[in-house]
Parts: structure tokens; sequence; C-alpha cells
């Protein structure tokens, strides 16, 4: 029986407008009603992510910024994993000088240093996660989605975080060339060691500490919760998904996702904007 369920929110849970749709949302308080907890595992910051989970009058807790940083349902803290200083300001430098738009993200923050960019960026990323959209729609969307402007833009990373005590927990790096444009900076980074490089579309890549890892994290959180590996299920649509599904007893890949994620998958679901989410959360009810 499963007792736990850790669901992405990108291209899983957000349908091709970003929200929760009223279908998703109602299978999770019925989940939530027959004794499953659900938990959100996603790439994204706790604030931008919790705001439309607010909207949607869903209480979870969060594994965030693929597992740097994970909350229990009260809202509490409970794992922490920093990229060290020295690490981050190597990576820094690097994208600098192979001239990538790339995002810096902390416990409380997300900076940028073009907020334009930002919005071509992840219109790219939603073009890439739903086909169906074009970049126009995308970049209407980008613009107008409150969680996806709550950032800061700041004049240069180094500047700041050479005077400031905040942790660097993600960043994320963009190119709407596809993942073939990062080989060589991914090259370098492994050569650094003490990272986790993965991936939520084909248009970016996402650098972690070696420890924060959506699968890790899944683990550690469901011991807290005295929760048996086999009791949980994870869902998931793209590569920063890969190590949830595989710790997982359950994995499950949405309609939509990427080849190497339905492979490694033992169910398929429907995709994001059919509700998939909740189509297999019934099933899980059901057992």
């Amino acid at each position: 029986m499963i007792k736990l369920v850790a669901c992405d929110l990108d291209g899983t849970l957000f349908n091709s407008d970003m929200i929760v749709s009223k279908e998703n949302a109602e299978a999770i308080h019925e989940a939530q009603k027959s004794g499953i907890e659900f938990l959100v595992a996603t790439g994204r910051a706790p604030k931008e992510s919790k705001v439309l989970l607010k909207d949607a009058h869903i209480h979870t807790g969060f594994i965030n910024l693929n597992g740097a940083l994970v909350y229990n349902t009260d809202g509490e803290l409970i794992i922490k994993h920093a990229i060290k200083n020295e690490k981050a300001m190597q990576v820094i430098n690097l994208l600098h000088q192979e001239h990538f738009y790339f995002e810096i993200l902390t416990a409380e923050h997300v900076y940028t240093e073009n907020l334009d960019a930002r919005i071509s960026n992840i219109a790219h990323l939603m073009v890439d996660l739903n086909p169906g959209i074009t970049f126009k729609q995308a970049v209407a969307i980008s613009a107008g989605n409150k969680s996806i402007m709550n950032m800061t833009e700041v004049s240069s990373f180094k500047e700041l975080f050479a005077h400031s005590d905040e942790e660097i927990m993600k960043i994320i790096a963009f190119d709407s060339r596809g993942h073939e444009a990062f080989s060589d900076v991914i090259n370098k980074m492994n050569k650094m060691g003490g990272l986790a490089i993965s991936s939520s579309s084909s248009a970016n890549i996402e650098i972690n500490a070696k420890q924060a890892q959506k699968g890790i994290a899944l683990l550690d959180y469901a011991k807290t919760r005295s929760i048996k590996r086999e009791e949980i299920a994870a869902i998931g649509d793209n590569l920063n998904d890969e190590s949830m599904i595989r710790e997982a007893g359950v994995g499950v890949a949405m309609g939509n996702a990427i080849p190497a994620i339905k492979k490694l998958a033992q169910l398929e679901t429907k995709t994001n904007n059919e509700n998939g989410v909740a189509a297999i959360l019934k099933v899980f009810i059901k057992k």
C-alpha cells in the first residue's frame, strides 16, 4: 500500500498554463483524506513553489531545489544541503566565461542578472515541456505568472555573494539550443567534484551539492515519517526526477515524460494536460 507520494511540479502537477488543475487538486485532497501523504518534490525555490500550491489550497511538505532544502508539513526545515561557497564561485566563473544565462537560488531568493533574459529562457523551457503551446504564448504566460517573476535582479552575482552570508542552494543555466550546448561545461563541472548536475528540460541544467538530489531527500524524508521504501511512490517527467523515481518503491512517469524516465518507471499515467497526477492518485486510493 502506498503511504507517501512525491510529485514533481513543472511538466507533472502543473499543466501548460503553469497551474494546478481542479481535478488534480481534488485528487490530492482525496488522497490525503484516505491517509496517503502528498509531498511536492521540485527544482523550484520554496517561495515560488508554495505560492501556486497555496492558491490551489494544497497543504503539503516540500522537497525544494532538487533536495537542497526539505520542509515538513509544518513548514519546518529538516534537511539542508548548500553548495560550498568556493565550489559555487567556480561554477559562476565558468558559466560567465562560457556566456550562459543562469540564475542563483538561495533559501529565500531567486537571483538573476537579466530579468528580460529570464522571461525568454523560461518561455523556451515551457515550450519544451508543453509542445502544444507557441513561444509567443509561453512568453505571455511567463511574464504574467507571479511565481515566475518573483525574483531579484542584481548587477553582479560575484559582487553579491562576496558580501553576503546567503548560502547558494542551486544554480540553473539555460540554453534554447538543447543539452548539446552544455556538454563542455558539464564535463568541466564534473571534474570539480562534489556537484550533482541534472535537468528539468532539454533547455537547462541544474547544479546542486552532491547530496541535494530528489531521491536522497525523499528517502530521508520517509525515514522521519517511518515510511518504508516500498510504501513510497514518485511521479515525474524529466531528468531531475530520475533519482526519486529510481529510489521509490513505485516510480510513475507522466505521459509527457522523456523516454529515459518512461523506461525507468514501473507505471505510466496520463500527461500533465490530462490530469495525469489525479489519474494515478485514484489508482493508489483504490488500492
